[in-house]
């Protein structure tokens, strides 16, 4: 099993700010706390597969700042092509998941293989596990490892896309997913000590505190109060650039390994 986590996720995706930037990073936390497990289960497990997979979750998912798609779904009203056969199903069964799932019928077979509910309760296919789910089973269902084995992203984008829309944006996402896989396997993106999730802007709790505990050991004043605000923030992006890290504010595997 490779050891993906979050700071790989992160490695690949674009640089947020804002909403979107916390978007990307609940998407991203959230994401990778089963992402090893599941991408093993669906054989997505070499390097090659790996770094396609990778790439094309990032594009399709606007670089993993949403799992549902922008527009309303109106689009998709009375389009029998898609099962949507009852009236609101072009809405209710609009395009989620890191690859969009889109279509009552598509719903209802995605809902029929991985035993979850989705027709009775659609907006579960925007919840990031579920959504990496939908993704790994409709890869696994397209056979879509194969012309990864191959390096073969033109066949792969025709699979996932049924086209070669954004295609310039999938290379450029392959090649930074290949590069984070070398460095993965050369141990150069690190695995957070056992017990330390990750952290960012918004959070509360005994783990921020923890952190702050942290931070406060290693010279940098901040308040210990259990909110991950502005002050903490600031000290954490003061403490990764002091160690050559690259100064996000999110506290990941490489940060806590400098921490503790």
């Amino acid at each position: 099993m490779l050891p993906v986590n979050p700071d790989f996720l992160r490695a690949v995706a674009p640089r947020q700010s804002g909403i979107r930037a916390q978007h990307q990073a609940l998407i991203i936390e959230e994401v990778g706390k089963s992402l090893a497990a599941t991408l093993e289960k669906y054989e997505i497990n070499t390097p090659l597969r790996l770094a396609h997979f990778i790439a094309q979750t990032c594009h399709e998912s606007d670089g993993y700042c949403t799992t549902e798609e922008y527009a309303s779904g109106a689009a998709y009203e009375g389009r029998s092509d898609l099962g949507n056969t009852e009236p609101g199903d072009g809405q209710r069964f609009k395009g989620r998941g890191l690859i969009q799932l889109t279509g009552r019928a598509n719903y209802a077979a995605a809902s029929g293989r991985l035993q979850i509910p989705l027709i009775n309760n659609p907006d579960l296919a925007a919840v990031p596990a579920t959504s990496l789910l939908i993704a790994c089973d409709f890869w696994q269902v397209k056979h879509i490892n194969t012309p990864c084995d191959r390096d073969d992203i033109i066949t792969v984008t025709r699979l996932v896309n049924g086209g070669l829309n954004g295609l310039d944006s999938r290379r450029e996402y392959l090649a930074k997913a290949k590069e984070a896989t070398a460095r993965l396997q050369a141990g150069q993106i690190a695995v957070a000590p056992e017990g330390h999730p990750t952290l960012h802007r918004g959070m509360q709790g005994d783990d921020v505190i923890m952190l702050q505990q942290a931070l406060s050991n290693n010279n940098f004043s901040v308040a210990i109060d259990g909110a991950f605000g502005p002050g903490t923030e600031t000290a954490v992006r003061h403490f990764q650039a002091s160690k050559g890290l690259e100064a996000d504010g999110i506290v990941g595997p490489s940060t806590w390994s400098k921490l503790v």
